[in-house]
């Protein structure tokens, strides 16, 4: 049984909710709009708020729910390793031609799972930075930095690993953003 459970966590992932919400809530094929990207930040700047805001919880829940497998069943599988293959599948989703989103909700759900003080840290500092930045990107990267910080003096080595691992990887998806950032180009939101 133990083996399903990545499998199952990949599909969980690569559900594709700004899609879903989208098409059924919108008629909008959010691919052919704004960013094109399948994640939060394209649905709030092309949908509005309302949609945003349940693209982005779903996302984060699914990265919860996900990494919460092994501990329904007893499994002797580690929950972040588990939640790591829903952060995958929200990035390369089977049921979206594998063109998914940035990782950044999906990996806040999976630490929102096993480290819930780091979840409400990272909110904190998202929305400082966001704040002070204006960068949706930018701010999700700094965060990303700050939690494997955070993670170091935990001691907690699957977290260390984990958490270093999802930074590394919200980094390299942010990759063109931190181009239009340096070229001054990257959109700033306008309502904070």
């Amino acid at each position: 049984m133990d083996y399903l459970l990545p499998i199952l966590a990949y599909l969980i992932g690569s559900v594709p909710f700004a899609l879903v919400v989208g098409k059924i809530g919108y008629g909008v094929d959010i691919r052919e709009h704004g960013s094109g990207n399948l994640g939060g930040t394209n649905t709030f700047r092309t949908l509005g708020v309302k949609a945003g805001l349940i693209v982005t919880i779903a996302d984060i829940l699914k990265g919860t729910l996900a990494t919460s497998l092994p501990l329904w069943i007893q499994s002797d599988l580690h929950p972040l390793f588990v939640g790591l293959f829903a952060v995958v599948g929200h990035v390369y989703p089977i049921f979206a031609k594998f063109k998914g989103g940035k990782a950044v909700a999906t990996s806040g759900g999976v630490l929102l799972c096993v480290e819930p003080l780091l979840f409400v840290l990272m909110l904190v500092c998202f929305f400082i930075c966001l704040y002070i930045s204006k960068y949706v990107s930018l701010s999700s990267m700094i965060t990303g930095v700050l939690a494997f910080i955070y993670s170091l003096f935990t001691g907690d080595i699957p977290l260390m690993l984990v958490v270093g691992f999802l930074a590394l990887f919200v980094i390299f998806r942010h990759r063109a953003n931190v181009k239009r950032i340096l070229d001054k180009t990257e959109p700033k939101i306008k309502w904070l």
